[in-house]
């Protein structure tokens, strides 16, 4: 049992939260509608997804936000019609990142408006997938950016992800990092994974803040995703009585 604490404690020290996109570029105008930019005090901290016209799914740990924007790319919002107050849905089982059950639902204050799009939640498939944010996009560039960048990236084989991390928590997966030059940095947490235009993974940790997934052999590990299918029921319920 010692060891397998310590195992965890490990993975924990070594991974870092609210992970923006790298190797990625803009997303053009009038699509991936449904991204969702959590804030603290006006300031970007991490990503989310609208999944009906009044919930939106992220990240547990981004539990800092107060406020999220929906309806553009750009960053700060035009318009204050853009921001909406949230009331947070965590996972009851949610303790830590390395423990799972990295994911939180936030009512909206009122339902959605303007150019948005809902997405629809699905399960891992073996393809290629998208994955965007406004986070970093380098080890350099230590800031969010402004506009929504987004990138490609492989889903991890099993196997291959948990040889890497040695350990993993329940109910997530892999996908880019590792020697690919794509993937998430810091303030891209909460954001989806999207395959076949649904999201089937939520941007939840890289190791070190390491965002230069060639040069730095070290650190450069696959990205790990909370798995969305794994938490379908819980979703539903909340969403469908329209409160946490």
């Amino acid at each position: 049992k010692s060891v397998l604490i310590h195992a965890f404690i490990v993975v924990y020290l070594n991974a870092t939260l609210g992970a923006n996109i790298i190797g990625g570029w803009k997303v053009p105008d009038g699509s991936m509608q449904f991204m969702a930019s959590l804030q603290d005090n006006g300031v970007h901290v991490c990503g989310g997804f609208l999944i009906s016209e009044d919930f939106v799914l992220t990240a547990a740990h981004c539990e800092k936000a107060n406020s999220l924007v929906l309806s553009t790319h750009h960053l700060p919002p035009a318009s204050s019609d853009m921001r909406y107050n949230v009331k947070k849905c965590k996972h009851p089982d949610y303790k830590d990142v390395y423990l799972g059950n990295d994911i939180m639902l936030l009512k909206l204050s009122r339902k959605a408006q303007g150019s948005v799009q809902i997405v629809e939640l699905g399960s891992v498939s073996d393809t290629s997938c998208q994955v965007a944010g406004w986070g970093y996009t380098s080890n350099e560039n230590r800031e969010p950016v402004n506009d929504l960048q987004q990138v490609s990236v492989q889903i991890v084989k099993d196997k291959d992800c948990k040889k890497k991390w040695g350990t993993l928590p329940q109910n997530t997966f892999c996908a880019g990092g590792m020697e690919t030059g794509k993937g998430i940095c810091q303030c891209d947490s909460g954001g989806p994974l999207v395959c076949n235009n649904k999201a089937v993974g939520i941007v939840s940790y890289n190791r070190n803040g390491n965002c230069d997934y060639k040069k730095n052999k070290k650190n450069d590990f696959p990205n790990v995703y909370t798995d969305i299918s794994k938490f379908l029921p819980w979703i539903n319920e909340i969403v469908k009585k329209g409160d946490c």
